[in-house]
């Protein structure tokens, strides 16, 4: 009898776990289905049967056939749900992209985003980019090698193995501050914004820059958040710095595709995303142990939330202080449904956008002779954190590509990167910036560093001061 008892206890549990997988399965798969076809067709403008086609089928992605979209082009919003079960909306904001309405209605969203921005000026049709959008690709130095250059471009969007998709859709060269290269595959262009999954860290990193200018953070700053504030809870000695260069000790789990990891859950079915994460226990002491953490740039968000009296100003901050400065115009910065930025992962900018952001940290944050970012912030942010392995990151910037530990372009050289093969290269040493973006899935059909070093060695090294 005992023995039938404990037989039905465990059948009741593993029924219970069961379902909780396939609730949190479905979840997420209707987040993920609504959210990625709300910002393919409102913030990236594209044809919907691509989005499907691409970013919603293929190897890995089989599950998602079970989801169904509904889209309302009238209110711009997707929501998706399995048979109609456990439905997620996504809904788009002017300025701000597609947010999940997770605790809250899509009503409330909208309501909250009412009179945000203002029209954008239109850009100066005669001014060279990054000022303006002109390009001037008939005039270019005689020390880039031009045919090589080419060459390196074409090689960037073939497709060499079909099997393999590279799916590159952007790409963006400038050297010495001026775009010298650019290409872009059948259905995107100059003004597509496109996602940049962790490299939106970069611009997370930018907007702390910005609030230690102006007085309100620093990055020795401990005790960051009420709730680790409370008698003997450890969480209270996680500095600033220390989120930034993921060693604030807190546990997450980064993990893609294979179990429900913390990350899947934080970014498509959790209504506050630095809230989910700031709960997480302490499993190393602060600063003694790296661990890459989407969450730890959404607490980073969360934080610089707190640091402002109205929730309009933190929502116009990326593009009054950021943004617009650089003339980032196709640039959004997605919220969560509480109002705080996910700032780890939902950054869509044009190549070109991208390519401006990358400028600035290029120019030691100085943009058009003011300087935008703390004077000694690139150089802090480029500083290796001695923890991460081979020192390869630096404060949410990239010091080494991940494929080995010695894996670069060029010595000195840094990287935004992000899910699905997304990279902006920095590399001083030939006053130099690539931006790739694309939908790479599978291992091996693009690789950074063997399918970029054919452009970098299409450019002089910088010469040194007399």
């Amino acid at each position: 009898k005992i023995c039938l008892i404990l037989l039905t206890l465990l059948a009741a549990a593993s029924a219970s776990i069961a379902f909780h997988w396939i609730y949190l399965t479905a979840l997420l798969g209707s987040g993920y289905t609504a959210e990625t076809l709300c910002s393919g067709l409102f913030v990236s403008g594209r044809d919907r049967q691509s989005v499907f086609a691409e970013e919603l089928s293929g190897p890995g992605y089989e599950l998602l056939a079970l989801f169904q979209a509904e889209i309302d082009d009238q209110q711009k919003q997707v929501t998706a749900s399995t048979f109609g079960l456990w439905p997620r909306t996504a809904v788009y904001r002017v300025g701000l992209g597609c947010t999940l309405a997770i605790g809250r209605t899509a009503s409330e969203l909208r309501a909250g985003a009412t009179n945000l921005f203002a029209p954008a000026a239109p850009p100066d049709p005669n001014a060279l980019w990054p000022g303006g959008e002109r390009v001037d690709l008939e005039n270019l130095s005689n020390d880039i090698d031009h045919a090589a250059l080419t060459a390196a471009i074409d090689a960037a969007f073939a497709e060499p193995d079909p099997a393999h998709p590279r799916r590159t859709r952007a790409l963006v060269v400038v050297h010495k501050g001026r775009i010298v290269g650019e290409r872009y595959a059948p259905g995107f262009d100059k003004t597509t914004p496109l996602l940049g999954w962790s490299m939106t860290k970069a611009a997370t990193n930018a907007l702390v820059g910005l609030r230690i200018l102006d007085g309100t953070v620093a990055t020795n700053n401990d005790k960051l958040l009420p709730e680790w504030r409370g008698e003997g809870d450890s969480r209270s000695a996680i500095t600033l710095d220390q989120l930034l260069r993921m060693t604030s000790g807190l546990a997450f789990d980064e993990g893609y595709g294979s179990n429900i990891s913390d990350v899947e859950q934080m970014l498509f079915a959790k209504e506050a995303a630095g809230r989910f994460a700031a709960e997480m226990p302490l499993v190393a002491p602060p600063g003694t142990h790296w661990n890459y953490s989407s969450g730890s740039s959404n607490i980073i968000q969360l934080i610089l939330r707190h640091a402002f009296t109205d929730q309009r100003d933190y929502l116009r901050f990326p593009r009054t202080r950021l943004f617009a400065p650089l003339g980032m115009r196709s640039a959004v910065l997605v919220p969560d449904s509480s109002g705080t930025f996910i700032g780890s992962s939902l950054m869509y900018a044009s190549a070109r956008d991208w390519a401006r952001l990358a400028l600035l940290f290029a120019q030691d944050g100085i943009w058009q002779g003011k300087q935008l970012l703390p004077p000694d912030w690139v150089a802090y942010s480029l500083n290796p954190t001695p923890e991460a392995p081979g020192k390869d990151y630096g404060a949410h910037v990239w010091l080494k590509l991940p494929e080995s530990a010695e894996a670069t372009l060029a010595e000195g050289a840094y990287y935004l990167l992000g899910f699905e093969q997304q990279i902006v290269a920095i590399v001083p040493s030939r006053e130099l910036i690539i931006v790739r973006l694309g939908l790479t899935r599978q291992g091996g059909a693009w690789d950074h560093a063997r399918d970029l070093v054919p452009i970098v060695r299409a450019f002089p090294p910088k010469a040194t001061e007399p």
